[in-house]
């Protein structure tokens, strides 16, 4: 089996010392070196996290194989919070006058199943130097190349099925961007610092999605504090935020947007 075929359940069913190997083994072909092995819990059971340095950028391994990606919202319970909230955003003019889960249904991915090939991702997302038609260019000489939309899903989520990648619910009363630590600034489980502030907006190799934020729009325009969290939902994919990125009026603000490196294994 290639490290590209590794898959998450295989990955979940390794002893640290095979896990080990495997890491030194994607080090080898990166040309880097591990810098991290530990092992965290995760949905109910261990997972191996696994931190490689390559040319002075850290990459963390993403096991992928068969996932379930995309949200359901017919099956989320929201909290009586998150209802008020957006019920207030409602009044206010915001959401499209639709209700929460209809609302949801619009700028959350889908539920289904997709098959990522195993990969290293950057653990922290980097500022386009150029714009995004240029960027995978600039990437690629670099031995590198863009995340694709279910790639950065996947390693997000981290095979969580729950609005955000720690649970379904987000501290209303806390901003949903800048520092001061809190839920949304730990690392993930694969130790990706991701969907860490709605200011930012990561593009993927999908044109039609951004992800990990909005660029601020909903902060800016006062939406309410659900939809200011909302854009660090794993599936959030920002329609209207990436229709902007890719027209006119994003033409030239390629250091406002940022992506999240990926080496592919073999």
């Amino acid at each position: 089996m290639s490290l590209a075929e590794l898959t998450l359940d295989h990955w979940r069913s390794l002893d640290r010392a095979a896990a080990g190997r495997l890491a030194h083994e994607a080090a080898a072909q990166a040309g880097g070196r591990v810098v991290l092995l530990d092992t965290v819990d995760h949905l109910g059971a261990p997972l191996h996290r696994v931190r490689i340095e390559r040319e002075g950028q850290e990459f963390a391994l993403i096991p992928g194989g068969r996932v379930r990606l995309g949200f359901d919202p017919d099956a989320w319970v929201p909290t009586a919070a998150q209802i008020a909230d957006f019920e207030e955003s409602r009044a206010e003019g915001y959401g499209y006058e639709l209700p929460l889960k209809d609302y949801l249904a619009e700028v959350l991915s889908p539920v289904r199943t997709a098959a990522p090939a195993t990969v290293l991702m950057a653990v922290r997302d980097e500022t386009l130097t150029e714009c995004p038609e240029e960027m995978a260019d600039v990437l690629a000489a670099r031995g590198l190349r863009m995340p694709s939309a279910d790639e950065w899903e996947h390693a997000c989520g981290a095979g969580a099925d729950t609005l955000f990648r720690w649970g379904n619910e987000c501290p209303l009363e806390e901003p949903s961007y800048g520092g001061g630590g809190g839920v949304r600034q730990e690392p993930n489980a694969f130790g990706l610092h991701i969907a860490y502030d709605s200011y930012a907006t990561e593009l993927s190799g999908d044109r039609a999605a951004v992800h990990g934020g909005d660029g601020g729009e909903a902060v800016c325009g006062g939406y309410g504090a659900l939809l200011a969290w909302l854009p660090l939902a794993t599936a959030n994919r920002n329609p209207s935020v990436a229709e902007f990125v890719y027209g006119p009026e994003g033409a030239g603000m390629g250091e406002e947007f940022s992506t999240r490196p990926v080496f592919s294994l073999r």
